[in-house]
């Protein structure tokens, strides 16, 4: 991966994604603090983050590496009217690579073709979140000792989600059986599913969580993207429902969390959220130290 762009998970095949996972379990184990050293790194984010941000920063401050960058357009010189590809093009020229959250589809592909230096995508609108899932994965075999063969139950605003649109492709490199639960108007886009097909990746479609709880070792709860115009229905985890649920289930959701989680949850053995978001900062300085090398 070596000076590569990351911008969807679709440029990553299972090969690459296993080596930054073996990556990830490597620095658990012993930490690399000069890795990124005399390296600079641009944080852009056009829009608010909160993990996604500070874990990227912390890798790079944890692996001697230094950030510049901003946390909203509002602190950018687009305010004045200059245009993304000039952001880009004059930022890419000060650092080593470009960390870029943007609300637009398609803004980080076009912001790695006016770069000359890598470009990861941390979130483009409602289309990938590719770092995301690969914290997600990481999670996954971490909590469930395996990535293949999982059942996992992809549930909430699946049509603007963009982690679970990432999500879904990956865990099609490792056999699982996906199940998609969203209300009406608000299920995974068409062209994921086409593509989940094209690799032989068993899927179905659900209305309510209790359907397929107890089959599940993985539920994958997401909030409501209001900001992308989703609306509707909401779809919710109750204590009291997991006790349908195998003993081994775990809940993940990417965060920040709404009404769809019960904290209850959050003191019980299925909670595996805040671990997830903990993951963040470990994956994360895997990936910058194989694009960066």
């Amino acid at each position: 991966m070596k000076n590569h762009d990351l911008i969807s998970i679709t440029d990553l095949s299972k090969q690459m994604i296993d080596q930054i996972l073996k990556k990830a379990q490597d620095l658990k184990k012993k930490a690399e603090p000069t890795a990124l050293k005399g390296k600079v790194l641009g944080a852009l984010f056009f829009e608010p983050s909160t993990r996604t941000r500070l874990s990227f920063e912390a890798a790079i401050h944890r692996m001697g590496g230094n950030v510049i960058g901003f946390s909203s357009s509002e602190h950018s010189s687009l305010q004045k009217g200059e245009t993304f590809s000039d952001t880009i093009k004059v930022i890419s020229s000060y650092v080593d690579a470009l960390i870029l959250r943007h609300p637009k589809e398609g803004s980080a592909r076009l912001a790695a073709d006016l770069s000359d230096v890598p470009v990861i995508n941390a979130g483009d609108g409602a289309n990938q979140h590719p770092t995301q899932t690969l914290l997600d994965l990481f999670t996954m075999k971490e909590i469930q000792n395996k990535i293949h063969e999982l059942r996992v139950a992809l549930v909430g605003d699946l049509k603007y989600g963009r982690t679970v649109h990432s999500l879904a492709l990956a865990l099609s490199h490792y056999d699982a059986r996906l199940y998609f639960i969203a209300p009406e108007g608000l299920t995974m886009p068409e062209d994921i599913c086409n593509e989940l097909k094209k690799r032989g990746t068993k899927f179905s479609f659900h209305k309510k969580i209790e359907d397929v709880l107890p089959r599940l070792d993985i539920l994958y709860m997401t909030r409501h993207q209001v900001e992308r115009g989703s609306v509707g229905e909401k779809l919710r985890v109750t204590y009291e429902m997991l006790k349908k649920a195998k003993p081994h289930l775990k809940v993940l959701h990417p965060l920040p969390r709404l009404d769809e989680l019960d904290p209850k949850i959050d003191n019980t053995p299925f909670a595996a959220y805040f671990k997830q978001a903990e993951n963040g900062v470990l994956v994360r300085q895997a990936i910058l130290q194989s694009i960066l090398g």
